[in-house]
């Protein structure tokens, strides 16, 4: 049985993403809201090991700079028309996060939770495209290497 915060993340997600791919502004914010309240470090690594999941099937050779700029610009272009306040630099920091390049600590702080929430969906919805799958598949096997890795951290 799924604990109650991973549920509810995975719940909220799979809406998110379905609202992204109805490109429903109302359904995402509908989902955004109840993502961004849930624990911001629990969130990002989901949905972090989500995307770099996704960036891995998308690119089984590895991925160069053009790659990353491509995925960028796909999912910037498909949704800048009909969500607006579409912020490329959170996508942008939300790619890199999840390949493990973080942003220098003098910079600017990370995007704020409901950045996090509006915007981590629309690159797992693109990629989705890519790699065919579903986001449930991609959200149970990120969970399950988090509670892996979990496990082989304890002492």
């Amino acid at each position: 049985m799924t604990p109650p915060v991973p549920r509810a993340i995975t719940q909220a997600t799979v809406r998110a993403v379905e609202a992204v791919r109805a490109q429903d502004p109302d359904a995402l914010d509908e989902a955004v809201g109840e993502l961004a309240p849930l624990p911001a470090e629990q969130v990002g690594l989901v949905l972090g090991a989500v995307l770099r999941l996704l960036l891995e099937q998308a690119h089984p050779d590895g991925l160069a700079g053009e790659d990353v700029q491509a995925v960028l610009v796909r999912c910037a272009r498909s949704n800048a028309g009909w969500l607006p306040g579409l912020d490329v630099g959170v996508l942008a920091l939300l790619l890199t996060g999840a390949l493990g390049v973080h942003q220098m600590a003098d910079e600017a702080p990370p995007p704020d939770p409901a950045a996090v929430a509006r915007h981590a969906p629309l690159l797992v919805a693109d990629l989705l495209a890519v790699t065919g799958g579903t986001v449930g598949d991609y959200l149970a096997a990120a969970l399950s290497e988090i509670a892996v890795a979990e496990t082989m951290e304890l002492p």
